[in-house]
């Protein structure tokens, strides 16, 4: 199996569900100028609540739960299971597109396995009207990049079963293979390149497709509107990435390397006409490029959906699909409750904020924080916190790894500006904030520091009375040393 950044992994799918909700309020509206800043804030074609993905998501779900289990998605009987879950999605969902919906019906009129039958509707609508493919399989594909990281060729194939099923005209075929293709790259070598899958296609098809993606490589997205066309809904999500500056890391100025997530992703927005598909498209490889740690809290804690699926539930089928359905350590991302020796043997205790006293630190063990908003900054079980009646979008999931090593925190600075804005953002909401990790030596403490910096409390300061309340802390390493930067 290749080696792969877990980080990245995790953030296929919950990026392309961050981009997805962006896009929403804004679809099939005129493009958007760079003053126009995308919110969350629901509504679009089927009246979504604020931070509630679409059609996009929602059918990338429908395959990433049958990848999850470790299925070979070529195989017949994952096509069925991906298939059944699109029609049973279909039931009750606001927003189906217009070639998906006359694939749904065509199948339904069909007595025979339902793979088979779905792709016998999506090829016959291809052969009508060759050429004529919507960005309704490109939509969905990313979660596709992650199921086989170890080969190239699997990716593709799989791509194309999956695209087949309500896409089956060759130019959407091919631009799913070399979509998720991109993603299987980025997760696995951290090189963002859509030009890398050229050589999957057929030979008659590369020249082409490098000359749709040299057009949009570094140009304005809002060029490619409308978007609708797969070709086009490619050509604006590249265009969205590419024409996107990275910002230089400063932490002193405020300015991260990794916000190029949300840029990238604001820009995809503005492209105006198919938002929320464009925002998905991009997001997805953009989170493969930049991971989970590089996206911001005012949207993972708000992006829900299809499923009964928030944040760490899209991580964990990510991570699920990543791995072929096993299970890690401890039996994270799917286990009730944390059971390594760490997290059994954390005390049971806590101290008040030395700087606010309406934050409460604390370990994975505290028992009775009397808070209403929890900021976690280690792994969780999935029943964690649930007796404690918090609110699904305040308790936060920060992804920050107790470790030196670079590679485990590639974006540290910014995680840690993160954690801290996270802990304000909830307080200027009025709430009383519980901030744990597994034994708050490190990880607590330090974003305990970081939110004092907020506060503008000079940085000796934060330490020295830090380390009065929980004279415990390690108060050495990467994490500690990173805050004398924010």
């Amino acid at each position: 199996m290749v080696t792969f950044s877990a980080d990245r992994a995790a953030g296929v799918l919950l990026g392309q569900a961050c981009g997805d909700a962006l896009g929403v309020p804004y679809e099939f509206g005129p493009a958007l100028s760079s003053e126009v800043v995308p919110q969350m804030a629901g509504g679009g074609l089927g009246a979504f609540a604020p931070g509630e993905y679409s059609d996009d998501t929602a059918m990338a779900v429908c395959i990433a739960e049958v990848a999850a289990t470790g299925a070979d998605l070529t195989t017949d009987d994952a096509l069925d299971e991906i298939a059944q879950s699109f029609l049973t999605w279909a039931e009750t969902a606001p927003d189906v597109g217009i070639q998906t919906q006359t694939v749904f019906r065509r199948t339904r009129e069909n007595n025979g396995p339902v793979g088979r039958a779905m792709i016998d509707a999506s090829m016959a609508i291809a052969a009508d009207k060759p050429g004529h493919v919507g960005n309704g399989a490109l939509m969905r594909t990313s979660i596709v990049g992650l199921t086989r990281l170890d080969n190239r060729d699997a990716t593709a194939a799989a791509a194309a079963a999956v695209a087949s099923l309500t896409h089956a005209d060759p130019l959407g075929v091919e631009s799913c293979i070399l979509w998720s293709e991109a993603v299987r790259l980025a997760v696995t070598e951290n090189r963002l390149d859509v030009s890398a899958g050229l050589d999957l296609l057929p030979t008659t098809s590369r020249e082409r497709w490098r000359q749709w993606i040299d057009e949009a490589t570094g140009a304005d997205p809002r060029t490619f509107n409308p978007n609708g066309f797969t070709v086009w809904a490619l050509q604006a999500a590249w265009a969205a990435i590419t024409w996107t500056a990275i910002p230089d890391d400063d932490p002193n100025s405020g300015t991260f390397a990794a916000q190029h997530f949300a840029l990238a992703l604001e820009n995809a927005v503005r492209a105006g006409n198919d938002t929320d598909t464009v925002a998905a498209i991009a997001g997805g490889l953009l989170g493969a490029s930049w991971g989970q740690s590089a996206m911001p809290h005012r949207w993972t804690r708000r992006v829900h959906g299809y499923g009964g699926h928030r944040s760490a539930g899209l991580v964990s089928l990510a991570h699920r699909a990543a791995h072929r359905g096993q299970i890690g350590g401890q039996g994270w991302p799917t286990a009730p409750r944390m059971t390594s020796s760490d997290y059994q043997h954390a005390r049971d205790f806590s101290v008040t904020h030395p700087h606010d006293d309406g934050v409460v630190l604390g370990t994975y063990a505290t028992s009775d924080h009397g808070c209403d908003a929890v900021v976690s900054l280690c792994r969780i079980g999935v029943d964690d916190f649930a007796p404690h009646g918090i609110a699904p979008e305040d308790h936060i999931v920060v992804r920050l790894v107790d470790r030196d090593a670079p590679a485990e925190n590639p974006h540290l600075a910014f995680v840690m500006h993160e954690a801290a804005s996270a802990v304000k953002t909830l307080r200027d909401e009025g709430k009383r904030v519980f901030v744990h990790c597994v034994a708050a030596e490190q990880r607590t403490p330090t974003v305990g520091i970081a939110y004092s910096r907020l506060l503008d409390i000079p940085l000796e300061q934060a330490r020295t009375e830090m380390q009065a309340v929980l004279p415990g802390l390690r108060g050495h390493g990467r994490l500690w040393d990173v805050v004398a930067v924010l």
